[in-house]
Parts: C-alpha cells; sequence; structure tokens
C-alpha cells in the first residue's frame, strides 16, 4: 500500500482563479481502498487488515483511518458491525444503491409510469441485440429454464407481474452491459411493483384475459429464446421492442399513475 502524508498542502488555483480543494488524508486513504476494491484486490466479504496494519501502510493516525473507513460506509462499500472484531467487511453494492435516489428523483419530478415504460422500451431491445451477439449458450438456456419453471411457478402463486418483471431484468443483466443493467436495476424496483399490482387486479376481474396475456407473454419469451439462439441481433432487437410497445398497451388506464404512488 501506499503511504500517505498528512502534512497539510497549500491549495492552488484552477484556470478560473478559485482554490483549488486540496482532498483531507482521509479521503486520500479513501480513495485507496476504493481502489482495490474496484480492482478486485478487495472481493465482497473480505473483511480490511486490521487497523495497525493499514494505519502503519498509510502512516495515518487512527482518527484518520477511522474517517476514511466512514467514507466507504457512507458509500455502501464497507459493512462496519459496531463491537465486532474482524472490522469493516466489504460489501460491493448493486444497483440497489442508486435505485432508491433515483426513484426519489423521479417521485420528485412527477414522473408516471408510462416515463418510466418508455425509458425501458429504449434500453432492453438493445440489450437483447447485445445478447443476441454475445450471449452464452448457458446465459440462453438460464433464460429457457425460468420460462419453464420459474413463469408457471409464480402464476400458480399469483407471483406472475413479479416473475415478469425478473425476467425483464436478468435478460439485460445477461446481456453483460453493466450500464444497461444498471439503469434496468434502477427501474426494477417500480416496473415490478406496478406490474404486480396491475396482474392481480386483472386476475381477479378477468380470469380469462388474464390467461390470455399470459400466454401471449410466454410465447413472446420462447420467441426472444429462439431468436437469441440463432444470433439474430436484429430480430431480437424488433421482437423485444414490439414485446414491450404490446405490453404498455395492456397497462392502458394504468398508465398516468405516479412514481411516487407506487413507491409509498
Amino acid at each position: 500500500m501506499t503511504e500517505i502524508s498528512e502534512a497539510p498542502v497549500f491549495n492552488l488555483l484552477n484556470a478560473t482563479g478559485r482554490p483549488v480543494r486540496t482532498p483531507k488524508t482521509a479521503e486520500l486513504v479513501a480513495a485507496k481502498l476504493r481502489r482495490m476494491i474496484v480492482d478486485g484486490q478487495l472481493v465482497d466479504g473480505d473483511h480490511l487488515p486490521h487497523e495497525a496494519e493499514l494505519m502503519e501502510h498509510f502512516s495515518v493516525s487512527r482518527p484518520t483511518l477511522r474517517e476514511a473507513v466512514r467514507i466507504l460506509e457512507a458509500e455502501r462499500l464497507v459493512e462496519v458491525r459496531r463491537g465486532s472484531r474482524t472490522g469493516a467487511r466489504v460489501c460491493v453494492p448493486g444497483a440497489e444503491v442508486v435505485a432508491r435516489p433515483a426513484s426519489l428523483l423521479l417521485e420528485l419530478s412527477g414522473a408516471t409510469v408510462a416515463d418510466v415504460l418508455i425509458a425501458r422500451e429504449s434500453l432492453e431491445p438493445a440489450a437483447a441485440g447485445i445478447l443476441a451477439l454475445e450471449g452464452t449458450e448457458a446465459a440462453f438456456d438460464e433464460l429457457e429454464r425460468f420460462v419453464d419453471e420459474e413463469i408457471p411457478a409464480a402464476l400458480a402463486t399469483d407471483e406472475f407481474g413479479s416473475a415478469a418483471a425478473r425476467f425483464h431484468l436478468r435478460m439485460v443483466q445477461l446481456s453483460g452491459n453493466a450500464t444497461l443493467a444498471l439503469m434496468a436495476g434502477m427501474l426494477h424496483e417500480i416496473f415490478e411493483r406496478h406490474t404486480t399490482s396491475v396482474t392481480r387486479e386483472s386476475t381477479r376481474t378477468d380470469v380469462e384475459a388474464a390467461q390470455a396475456n399470459y400466454k401471449l407473454f410466454v410465447r413472446s419469451q420462447r420467441r426472444l429464446i429462439k431468436l437469441l439462439r440463432a444470433r439474430d441481433s436484429d430480430g431480437a432487437i424488433a421482437h423485444w421492442r414490439k414485446h414491450m410497445v404490446v405490453a404498455r398497451s395492456m397497462l392502458e388506464g394504468h398508465l398516468d399513475v405516479k412514481v411516487r404512488d407506487i413507491l409509498d
């Protein structure tokens, strides 16, 4: 590890003539530890070295080190159990870390379900195209098992909407595009809650229509998987875009619901 001096450093001026803020020593230590997590030198579940070892490596005081750990804790990169002798544990975050703040911003902006669905219609077909080109047979097998096992099981327990939302998310994740997966993860809770609510309501009011929609959805999923296995990227993009437009049309009457009303 790199030694970090705690000696004060004078601020410089940037191009606008304003002072450039010099990072605090604790922030520099946090940055070094953060980089170790990003680079995989520390992985999920690992414990940070003991305080004495870190203090020696970075040549910093205990208060400075503890402030650095608090920075990482605030970023949800480490978990500190008070009173534990094992110290801070690395906790690699998922999309849920940004999902809640993003949802709050959508709530504050007055966004509707229609806004969320249209955004998803932009990112999911792109993910399907990437998956067709770069996906593995194991990924296609996983999606097929989902359709064969999880979807029917969910239907039997009135959780079809939730399972359908998870299929959408997993398809994007399997594309391997980290940015698309993050965006899909951010929107997942909103989509899942709304879809689950609507499908439950439709099942209670019109069982026949709900069954027809279920069969249509499964046929569409199987069609997507067939296109993926054929490595037909253009076909997968076009099919999944059409799938999502049709799915949105089935939610007619529920599209003006505010995001804040779903998450309350």
